[in-house]
């Protein structure tokens, strides 16, 4: 069945008026004391309601899930009650959003953590990796191995996040699962070389992500919890030996959870897609949202062929944050500026133009 980029959709129960979706953004804008997000965050999300469903910057399940500077939390009160403005805001714009579960695990630091707590993975390995600390890029550092005892503080933490994610107004959350961090640190075998009930198999290693699903599903119905996976991606030091056969039967499982849909990065994130995800997207029942280097075109012809359900933008939407209404209106895109992606005030995050101020200028 053909369908329109900027027809709408529903992500389960999530209803969309278009399927162009903003990509989560690390932007390191956030209190770094508290981890609460700010009011710039308020009108830098509310500028872009225009996207039929917003995935805000990833945002830490925990104190330990962080892993570079001035990153947003959503674990303490301060943090739901901060969010909050931003998801009345989108909101008020006729906009939805959902936040993005995260934990870094051996992507960190061990400066950015609190006193006494140590980084967190599958393995006792540091990561060939660098994160973002008050110093600039430092390599991570070496975490320890969770023991059983931590995955089950570490799946009760993530109950504690999505609890936190419903008082802050959200209309969903977003499992992550790739790029590198903590869930995919298990889910991978060039990273995950345990002997126990989380390593070995691939049904194993993915003994996590479907510990941490079934918690999600004590605080959130399945049609409001969407999932990200990078099965092709060696970002962040991880690698897979047979990353088709071993994500095939995670796609087929989760299945039967019925979720709100899965978020597939095709490839590396930047890089050319790449990879065979064609066969794992034929496996997968519900609602799919690509993502990896598209354009107006190449999203419309996905969406238009059915492979696509929805096609989610990552820069773009930095320098236009009316990239929605620019691409049905095949307007002109603004340029971002790289220096101010990372860091900084209103100065390359709440100041590029919309299309209608463009024209009345």
């Amino acid at each position: 069945m053909s369908h329109d980029l900027f027809s709408p959709h529903s992500a389960g129960a999530i209803d969309l008026k278009n399927r162009v979706v903003m990509a989560p953004l690390t932007r390191n804008r956030a209190d770094d004391d508290t981890g609460e997000v700010l009011d710039l965050h308020i009108e830098y999300y509310a500028q872009r309601a225009g996207a039929g469903l917003i995935i805000t910057e990833g945002t830490q399940i925990s104190a330990e899930g962080k892993g570079y500077i001035q990153t947003p939390g959503i674990h303490t009160p301060g943090q739901a009650a901060a969010w909050r403005k931003v998801t009345d805001a989108v909101h008020a714009k006729g906009g939805r959003i959902v936040v993005q579960l995260w934990h870094v695990g051996r992507i960190t630091h061990d400066s950015l953590l609190p006193e006494g707590v140590l980084p967190v993975s599958s393995v006792a390995e540091a990561a060939e990796a660098q994160t973002f600390t008050r110093n600039g890029f430092e390599p991570t550092s070496t975490p320890k191995a969770m023991t059983a005892e931590d995955i089950q503080r570490l799946v009760a933490d993530y109950v504690h996040a999505a609890k936190c994610a419903k008082e802050a107004g959200f209309d969903g959350v977003e499992l992550h699962g790739a790029n590198g961090y903590l869930l995919e640190q298990f889910l991978k075998d060039g990273v995950n070389t345990r002997t126990d009930a989380y390593g070995g198999s691939a049904e194993n290693r993915a003994r996590l992500l479907f510990e941490v699903l079934d918690g999600l599903l004590s605080v959130w119905d399945a049609d409001r919890i969407g999932l990200r996976l990078s099965p092709f991606s060696d970002f962040n030091g991880v690698s897979d030996s047979d990353p088709t056969g071993h994500f095939a039967p995670i796609i087929e499982r989760l299945n039967g959870y019925g979720l709100a849909y899965l978020h597939m990065v095709e490839g590396e994130a930047g890089s050319p897609r790449a990879g065979d995800y064609e066969t794992l997207r034929k496996l997968w029942s519900g609602p799919y949202m690509a993502n990896n280097g598209y354009d107006r075109d190449s999203a419309m012809e996905r969406v238009a062929s059915g492979a696509a359900d929805m096609v989610a933008f990552g820069r773009p939407y930095i320098a236009n944050p009316d990239l929605a209404e620019r691409l049905q209106a095949q307007a002109p895109l603004n340029t971002g500026n790289p220096e101010t992606y990372y860091g900084g005030g209103e100065e390359g995050f709440t100041d590029y133009p919309a299309l209608k101020e463009e024209r009345a200028a």
